[in-house]
């Protein structure tokens, strides 16, 4: 082990194992990930805290479950991505360490109110948007509450340009980099260069095609990322994670996406089966931990903030009620040392418990399968959703309407899958196991009462 190291967090945006080049045997070209993969620390069983954007990144941020912290839904318009303001951020927590602290790229956690700014959650300096997605030709860039306008370069090179740029400027300090490109979100854009050998062939739909460019490009951002850290010296020491927030779309805005390779997981984003909850995420600390190796523990998004505190030498304040742990012993190869239960849940609006929702007990996975009519947005706030995107200048304020009506027919029953001998989820073993059902399903019940609870104690 070493002194404190430099952390650079990289987070992609809708990205699954079935977008490594390595994983799918090379429908997509990703030479830095699949060379990190090689080298680094991978984890075969890590999760996201949701299927969907804003509450994943929430419980990344906090380590805690996404309810409490009152983000619940993507729709920044309505303010349902807020994250509280009695929340604290791993990015608070290291800047107190003596950390310099930057976000580059996406936040996604309060986008209409300075006090949900990114500066006045831990970061020192900014430079993305606060929304859930943006034109990669026609962005609006936010550099530290300053917005500038589109300038001709494609969005995931601006960002690749502002991480490298902040590892430069900090090359002499601590520092934590969260580097957040929203590649390959919709919407699918791409320079032609990278998209044209995808399309030569025919081999896959025009979506998918500009998909692969999508992450070709982060790709090469990324290595030079890598290469900024060896030029500064700091490759040695410092932490390098990448991950997404949650699994591959399938479809949606028009879109085909289903020929998009996911390693045979069942689901994608949006919903709770391993497609779209399971996720990559692949470490390199060349002076704390051994490469070349794989951990297949489940750890999850609410475990990363108590374990970069722990490798940052620091902790979190004793009351902060956490729902991760420090998995740093995992990492280093201690067996044993997780908790077996973990859970999920997420639908449109006020969130209800019986509608997409998961709990892994070890090896069985309890699934509440999604009910349509909880899944689906309004065409108004569809429409406020891509407007406020291209026309930021028109919104400052969330919509304080209630939320749609909605009549919820009975919930289908409960699933259940063993994850170990069925990591694709095709059969359903709810009713050879009864008993095991009855019981997941009323411990998912309780976690979902109590995470509510909080969610609905929050008063901003």
């Amino acid at each position: 082990m070493t002194g404190q190291p430099n952390i650079v967090l990289i987070l992609a945006d809708d990205m699954g194992y079935g977008d490594f080049g390595c994983f799918n045997y090379g429908a997509s070209r990703t030479p830095a990930l699949d060379h990190l993969v090689s080298e680094g620390v991978s984890l075969t069983q890590h999760y996201s805290a949701s299927p969907v954007c804003a509450p994943a990144r929430a419980s990344l941020m906090t380590g805690r479950y996404p309810h409490r912290t009152g983000v619940i839904d993507t729709l920044e318009t309505r303010g349902l991505d807020r994250l509280a303001l009695r929340e604290l951020t791993v990015a608070e927590l290291l800047k107190r360490a003596g950390y310099a602290t930057g976000l580059v790229g996406k936040w996604h956690n309060g986008a209409y109110d300075s006090r949900y700014h990114p500066n006045r959650r831990g970061f020192d300096e900014f430079a993305g948007f606060s929304g859930g997605w943006q034109p990669y030709y026609q962005w609006n860039l936010d550099r530290n509450g300053s917005v500038s306008r589109a300038d001709g370069r494609y969005l995931t090179d601006v960002f690749t340009d502002e991480a490298t740029e902040f590892i430069l400027r900090h090359r002499r300090d601590q520092f934590f980099l969260y580097l957040a490109y929203n590649a390959p979100h919709f919407p699918f854009e791409a320079p032609e260069a990278d998209a044209a050998p995808y399309k030569a062939g025919g081999n896959f739909t025009p979506a998918v095609s500009h998909i692969y460019a999508m992450i070709e490009c982060m790709d090469r951002g990324i290595a030079r990322v890598l290469d900024a850290l060896d030029r500064s010296g700091l490759a040695d020491n410092t932490i390098v994670m990448f991950s997404s927030d949650n699994g591959p779309q399938f479809g949606g805005n028009g879109e085909m996406c289903t020929d998009r390779f996911n390693c045979g997981f069942a689901g994608a984003k949006t919903l709770v089966y391993e497609g779209g909850i399971r996720l990559p995420m692949v470490l390199r600390w060349p002076a704390g931990l051994d490469g070349g190796r794989q951990v297949h523990d489940m750890i999850h998004f609410t475990d990363w903030l108590p374990t970069l505190l722990a490798l940052a030498g620091t902790e979190a304040p004793r009351d902060l009620k956490l729902d991760g742990i420090n998995v740093s012993p995992t990492l280093q190869g201690e067996r044993g040392k997780v908790p077996s239960e973990r859970f999920w849940q997420w639908n449109r609006y006020t969130p209800d418990g019986e509608c997409n929702a998961a709990m892994r007990d070890g090896r069985w996975k309890l699934v509440r399968p999604a009910i349509r009519e909880l899944m689906l947005v309004s065409n108004d706030d569809l429409a406020m959703d891509i407007q406020s995107k291209y026309n930021p200048e028109n919104f400052d304020d969330i919509v304080r309407a209630p939320e749609p009506e909605r009549v919820k027919p009975a919930p289908p029953p409960a699933q259940l899958f063993d994850i170990v001998s069925d990591p694709f989820e095709r059969n359903d073993l709810a009713a050879r196991e009864p008993e095991r059902v009855s019981r997941m399903t009323n411990a998912l019940a309780s976690w979902f009462e109590d995470v509510e609870q909080d969610r609905l104690a929050i008063h901003d």
